[in-house]
């Protein structure tokens, strides 16, 4: 069985939104990042840098318990766990996902994150960061525009792992400072995303343990996913 250690964050969906494409059975294990629960130690043992998502396989390779963070990583083993076409064996198809894949790491996520943090979460406004961060997000919107007007998706002619990592990072677009009708391409490839049935069901899971509070934390929630504890040392 797999066991998916999630909250409702962008990375921990894009690896829900995964396991419904590719039809495997799996449990969610809840890691409320607001109470401070990716701290615990058993966490830890999963994933050391105490983010979520993480993953346990218990019918890893070779038969063999495994455990597994970082959402890219972790996607990228669940593809090639069922030998699935979302990361084709073809080498010049696989290279084209795995850049697409790498840019979202890279990029897409971090960057994005920043501009979420600036404009809705800094605990004061900082123009400089606000304007820094809404400026990349809408450099790296281009860059997605430019490509999706090239191929229906991000790494050419095939849904892949690239669009499933990337899709629920731009669903705040407007946190980034982003208006989808300035993006035509993008904006029909966001489109054909959000219509898929995977996943609408990937997005459904723990919608209804969805935390209000974390929204506009405050307090120790903020400082769990923002403060000072995010870089006290937690011992696993």
């Amino acid at each position: 069985m797999i066991q998916l250690y999630f909250w409702t964050t962008p990375n921990a969906y894009k690896v829900s939104i995964l396991l419904e494409e590719l039809g495997l059975a799996y449990s969610v294990v809840p890691v409320h990042i607001g109470k401070g629960e990716q701290f615990g130690a058993s966490f830890l043992e999963i994933s050391p840098n105490n983010k979520i998502p993480a993953l346990i396989d218990d019918d890893g390779p070779l038969g063999q318990r495994i455990a597994l963070f970082e959402s890219g990583a972790i996607m990228i083993y669940l593809a090639e766990k069922v030998g699935s076409q979302l990361y084709p064996a073809d080498p010049s198809k696989r290279y084209a996902v795995l850049q697409w894949l790498m840019f979202q790491m890279s990029a897409v996520g971090p960057m994005l994150g920043q501009a979420h943090h600036f404009r809705k979460y800094a605990p004061a406004r900082i123009e400089y960061a606000v304007e820094r961060y809404t400026n990349e997000a809408t450099r790296l919107y281009r860059v997605m525009d430019t490509q999706l007007g090239r191929s229906p998706y991000l790494a050419g002619e095939d849904y892949s792992l690239a669009d499933i990592a990337t899709y629920p990072w731009l669903r705040a677009y407007r946190l980034q400072g982003q208006n989808l009708a300035d993006w035509p391409n993008l904006q029909r490839w966001y489109s054909t995303m959000r219509a898929r049935a995977a996943v609408q069901r990937g997005l459904a899971v723990m919608a209804e343990k969805v935390d209000r509070n974390d929204q506009a934390p405050s307090g120790d929630r903020w400082q769990n996913l923002f403060g000072q504890n995010q870089f006290a040392s937690h011992k696993n």
